[in-house]
């Protein structure tokens, strides 16, 4: 039996999460750090992981970047693995994330998607054939409450797909502050915010008289929550390092 910290715990991600815990057989959360301290769980819920009286096997955090520090610092002193699906963190935050997968080990990823990271491969595959004489754009979708933009998952696509082609790209963010034609080694990210979208994403490949479109719909969170235990079931057995969904996908294939 895996234990689970839950970060977060209070927020909607968080109680996907918490459901998700419960309803796998390999798991129990043990307890959860929220802001808001509020306890609405058959396990204790602390503002901050200083009052922890357990320690977890592993911690899940869907939360947001303020809770970064705390959390790290809780985990590097107790040798706890992380699986980090919170998005919107700056660049120096990132690098503590990287740096602290030197002592544990540390699950990161924008998306706990299986779809959307077949969708990642799909795109890689796509770009390696048309990359280099078909435009790239990125389109992302969300609900009218999600802050940070373009989402983490965008910019995990556009990442993967960089790595493929032969010149570094530039990554335009919408258009409205650009008068000029469209350079060859850009990568067009675009936001939509709106209703209650849970997660679209669409890569299109625009070429001669042809285009090629990638899509990828979450059509509920509960995707996003499964994933991440899964996530803290395979991070359990693991040593230092830094893992994602394609180390946890080569584990099992």
């Amino acid at each position: 039996m895996v234990n689970v910290a839950i970060v977060g715990c209070n927020g909607k991600m968080g109680g996907f999460v918490a459901q998700a815990v419960n309803d796998n057989k390999n798991t129990q959360a043990i307890f959860g750090v929220d802001a808001f301290g509020e306890n609405k769980y058959d396990f204790p819920v602390y503002k901050s992981f200083d009052e922890a009286e357990s320690k977890p096997d592993v911690i899940i955090d869907f939360s947001n970047p303020a809770a970064l520090d705390g959390m790290l610092k809780y985990a590097l002193e107790n040798s706890v693995p992380c699986v980090i699906c919170t998005t919107g963190f700056s660049a120096e935050q990132v690098e503590k994330i990287k740096a602290a997968s030197e002592k544990i080990a540390v699950f990161y990823s924008g998306n706990m998607s299986l779809g959307i990271n077949l969708l990642i491969a799909l795109s890689k595959q796509a770009a390696k054939v048309l990359g280099g004489s078909f435009d790239i754009e990125i389109v992302e979708k969300h609900h009218n409450l999600k802050v940070d933009a373009p989402s983490g998952t965008a910019l995990m696509i556009a990442d993967a797909i960089s790595e493929t082609l032969e010149n570094e790209p530039q990554y335009v963010y919408d258009r409205h502050a650009y008068r000029k034609k469209r350079a060859e080694n850009e990568i067009g990210i675009h936001s939509v915010r709106g209703g209650t979208i849970v997660g679209e994403h669409e890569v299109i490949f625009a070429g001669h008289d042809e285009v090629v479109t990638i899509t990828h719909q979450a059509q509920s969170k509960e995707v996003f929550a499964a994933g991440s235990v899964n996530a803290a079931v395979f991070l359990a057995a693991q040593g230092a390092g830094m893992y994602d969904m394609t180390s946890m996908l080569s584990s099992v294939l």
